[in-house]
């Protein structure tokens, strides 16, 4: 009799782990399906909205005004890439364009200080990022701070330190060289593009072949299944919000190479395009669904319509 009643309890518990795995598949297939779904429809939208913006307006499919659309969506698109990762996780960062702001102040007031050295000051202002996006991280992990009420404050103190460190004036004196950065090209392939594509291939990696993007993903869709599966949470949303941390920073010093200048005013509503486009590429705002691609895809829609209007 116990070996009978003991068979059962193992019967039933198998079978309670099929119905889960069963379960849990069906939820990653609708997960994947509205993905592609998003995807379709963001391209197809970006598609009809270039043939409809070409047939009406002569001007725009000109080399200058397609390379102004690339260098207007190269920012957007790269601090995108990180709230991609972000987002998925279930998270929001809404700092980002604080973040911007101040990694390309900071970054163009190391450029000023150092005898031009722009290198440098990309690489500074590019890690001054990082660091608040690791403070970001730490809050949300170890302090448990929603996401929402962590990078909300973060956006305030962020501009705060921009205005308190340069008096709210502007940065000049940068040298010209500093321009290829956000304007330059290479045999007419302009540079920002290649930067974008350069980052756009790396975050694609991270995300579909590597441990990181398969907790990215894991985290989003069920982090208590996560947390069972020994998925180390906290070590994962700390470098996802230190990767979009320095994205946003490298953004800033980009968006100031087109200027050659550090703007305190900058990136005012950034927070909300970015968000807008990952969204429009197929990532749910409730975690576990998104896509490098479909970023991209968000952020040249937004991007072709701007190029129209400013044709206007």
């Amino acid at each position: 009799m116990k070996e009978t009643a003991k068979s059962t309890v193992e019967v039933g518990r198998d079978q309670a782990k099929e119905q889960e795995a069963h379960a849990s598949f069906a939820q990653r297939l609708r997960e994947r399906l509205a993905s592609i779904v998003a995807q379709l429809t963001a391209a197809g939208a970006l598609i009809i909205v270039f043939i409809v913006f070409s047939i009406a307006s002569p001007d725009f499919l000109t080399f200058n005004n397609l390379f102004n659309i690339i260098s207007q969506t190269t920012v957007t698109a790269i601090i995108a890439i990180g709230m991609t990762f972000v987002i998925i996780t279930a998270g929001i960062d809404l700092s980002v364009g604080s973040t911007a702001a101040l990694g390309g102040m900071l970054g163009t007031l190391i450029i000023a200080h150092t005898s031009g050295n722009w290198l440098l000051g990309v690489l500074g202002g590019t890690l001054v990022g990082g660091a608040v996006g690791l403070v970001n991280g730490l809050l949300i992990t170890k302090a448990r701070l929603s996401p929402f009420i962590t990078t909300l404050g973060m956006m305030s103190v962020a501009r705060g330190v921009v205005y308190l460190s340069t008096g709210a004036v502007a940065v000049y004196g940068l040298p010209d060289n500093f321009a290829l950065l956000g304007e330059g090209s290479i045999d007419s392939i302009p540079i920002p593009l290649i930067i974008l594509l350069v980052v756009a291939v790396l975050a694609y990696f991270l995300l579909t072949r590597t441990r990181l993007g398969r907790h990215t993903y894991a985290i989003g869709s069920n982090p208590e299944a996560a947390r069972l599966s020994g998925i180390p949470i906290v070590l994962t949303l700390i470098v996802i919000y230190v990767l979009q941390g320095l994205l946003a920073g490298f953004g800033g010093m980009i968006a100031s190479s087109r200027v050659v200048s550090g703007q305190p005013n900058f990136g005012i509503g950034l927070e909300l395009d970015v968000i807008a486009v990952t969204v429009i590429g197929g990532a749910s705002l409730f975690g576990g669904q998104g896509t490098i691609i479909g970023t991209l895809i968000g952020a040249f829609l937004i991007a072709v319509q701007w190029g129209c209007l400013a044709q206007h």
